[in-house]
């Protein structure tokens, strides 16, 4: 609405999300009758009706889609976001809120700091025991089923092996271990039995497996539950005939916020429960919208049986080879409600509803219709800032320590609410950022004919200057390797090629999966060169070759270095003599600094002794050893 009334002549709005119910207290252009229908169509078709005059092109995509490239961001005069999920999309303006804080910072190329160059809060974690045995508080249910159950029976298939083996290196309850990976083992049997049994059947043995036998088997471990509450094993038959007795939850401490006071579940499960707002609901309530009623016992049975059915129907059909958990998708989402909850019932732990369990589960930060229109007022007023710096073509002033005047982070300060608007220097870059200190180059090609051997001859001759028909030859005529570099080419993490490995120098970018919207990383061996990323585009019509390359093409970006030492002293160490030695050219690596292929020819040639000691000699031969 901001954009459109400030003159904006021509937007195009993207957006994947439909409207949630959720979503009309945040803002002004949805209504309840919008409610699961595209964001990007309803908010056009409402915003137009502000300026006649002004043109909207609403798109209902996936801003990670492939046909959403550079090219296609690079037609816009300006982006203006506020992504909440950005997976490996490079991100140059950042709006929104973060934790709780909101503000709107302006991301400009190698004037400011991008948003991977800023230090990100470590996601809470939790041990693999507490969640897979010990749960004692909701969010370990969700993060259960979310992250454990869902993946297991749903996911890609994978071998957990190594998480557990990470957990008993972190000193966790090795029996407890051994019977998780006995666990694990049993899983793969009911996973593929939800897949070729029938409905019910599938169901009923998940149900089983979960919820009864995996927790009769920690109730054998009688230690675990000298200073615990042992669970209760759920019997699927007796709550769906109302014959279960749910265990008591226990009333929740003098610590706990108010409106959050735990479930009292009657024998059958179905009886009355407290819910945040202070009313009463029950599963035959019909005044209180889905999202918010607090569901029965058996209620949470029957859902996690119309989620399964679901789920395993998408697999089956062979549309999708793993699903994951999406807070927007709504099979995922009442697979984890009903799992948490069921979950939450054996171990005596307060039920959520699904509307709890999509805030937990999918990290939303609640918000206001009044905090999210400042913030996108303050988008438009940065937005002009920097249109008015384009239209004169003059730098554009970033603020900071040394340049007082300029454009600054703005957004609302918490514990100030007179004065609730702050500004903040904006940061440079981080040299050692890997998304904006790499240089980016489109690279228009055909992916079905381009092979990956052939672009990275073309792009090293074309650093150097060479052209396809010119040859590499010395005087003595072999070809002259003398200045090529050698280099690894990544996708992502996924590595494609370096000097050890030429297995896919003769497949077409096609078949690696290398197409429009991918972006191919060039990785200098020697760490002299800044990273080269290939932004992979479709070719215009009309063209002759398989590939363009931009001419000029631009020349490899040289690493900062660090400034050098003074020059090397020499220290008078008895008859032994200590040499302060100068860096060598290649910089030492930190593990955490190398790519995969890279630490493994490490790990194979170390260069250290085992037991980090430093070996000195003096011109005699005796050893002195530094610990």
């Amino acid at each position: 609405k901001n954009v459109v009334l400030t003159g904006f002549g021509d937007i195009t709005l993207l957006d994947l999300d439909t409207i949630d119910l959720s979503n009309l207290n945040r803002q002004f252009l949805f209504r309840k009758k919008d409610v699961k229908k595209s964001k990007a169509l309803v908010a056009a078709r409402t915003a137009q009706a502000f300026n006649p005059s002004c043109k909207i092109t609403p798109i209902h995509g996936n801003i990670k889609e492939e046909q959403f490239d550079v090219g296609w961001f690079k037609s816009f005069d300006i982006v203006l976001n506020a992504l909440d999920n950005l997976g490996k999309l490079p991100l140059f303006w950042l709006s929104g809120r973060s934790s709780s804080a909101y503000r709107v910072q302006p991301i400009l190329r190698d004037s400011t700091e991008c948003f991977d160059c800023m230090p990100k809060p470590t996601p809470k974690t939790f041990p693999v025991c507490t969640i897979r045995s010990t749960p004692s508080t909701p969010i370990h249910c969700i993060v259960w089923a979310k992250s454990y159950l869902l993946p297991q029976l749903f996911g890609e298939r994978e071998d957990d092996e190594s998480e557990l083996d990470q957990a008993a290196a972190q000193g966790e309850n090795a029996t407890e271990i051994a019977n998780l990976r006995k666990e694990a083992r049993a899983f793969r049997q009911v996973r593929d039995s939800v897949l070729s049994a029938p409905p019910e059947q599938a169901a009923a043995l998940v149900f089983n497996k979960v919820f009864n036998e995996d927790i009769k088997r920690l109730l054998s471990m009688a230690d675990m539950w000298k200073a615990r509450t042992p669970p209760t094993p759920l019997d699927r038959d007796l709550i769906l005939t109302d014959k279960f007795v749910a265990p008591a939850v226990p009333a929740p401490s003098s610590s706990e916020p108010s409106g959050r006071a735990n479930a009292k579940v009657t024998a059958n499960g179905t009886g009355s429960s407290t819910i945040p707002n202070g009313g009463v609901a029950s599963s035959s309530s019909q005044a209180k919208l889905k999202d918010q009623r607090q569901l029965s016992l058996k209620d949470n049975v029957q859902l996690f049986d119309e989620s399964l059915f679901r789920l395993a129907a998408r697999l089956g059909s062979g549309k999708e080879t793993s699903i994951s958990f999406d807070k927007d998708d709504p099979d995922t989402l009442d697979f984890v409600t009903a799992t948490a909850n069921l979950r939450a019932t054996a171990y005596a732990i307060e039920n959520k509803t699904r509307w709890e369990v999509k805030e937990m589960a999918g990290n939303i930060i609640p918000a206001i219709a009044t905090t999210n229109a400042i913030i996108s007022g303050l988008i438009v007023l940065q937005a002009l800032h920097i249109l008015r710096a384009q239209a004169t073509n003059k730098p554009f002033p970033v603020a900071s320590p040394a340049q007082g005047s300029g454009i600054r982070i703005a957004g609302l300060q918490a514990g100030k609410p007179s004065v609730p608007l702050a500004t903040y220097y904006v940061s440079p870059p981080n040299p050692s950022c890997g998304i904006c200190r790499d240089q980016y180059v489109p690279f228009q090609c055909d992916p079905a004919q381009v092979k990956l051997g052939e672009l990275i001859g073309a792009v090293l001759r074309a650093e150097r200057g060479v052209s396809e028909d010119e040859d590499m030859e010395d005087a003595d005529g072999e070809e002259d390797e003398s200045e090529r570099r050698e280099v690894s080419v990544y996708e992502g993490q996924r590595l494609l090629s370096d000097p050890d490995m030429d297995d896919n120098l003769g497949r077409t970018l096609e078949s690696l999966g290398c197409t429009r919207g991918k972006f191919l990383t060039i990785v200098d061996e020697d760490e002299v060169f800044e990273n080269l990323v290939l932004a992979l585009s479709p070719l215009p019509e009309g063209a002759n070759s398989a590939f363009i390359l931009p001419s000029p093409f631009p020349s490899p970006k040289q690493h900062a270095r660090p400034k050098p030492p003074a020059p090397a002293t020499t220290e008078d160490a008895g008859d032994t003599e200590i040499v302060v030695a100068e860096p060598s050219k290649k910089r030492a690596a930190s593990e955490d600094d190398l790519r995969p292929a890279k630490r493994a020819r490490t790990e194979e040639h170390p260069e250290e002794t085992e037991d980090g000691h430093i070996i000195i000699s003096d011109d005699d031969d005796d050893v002195m050893e530094v610990l």
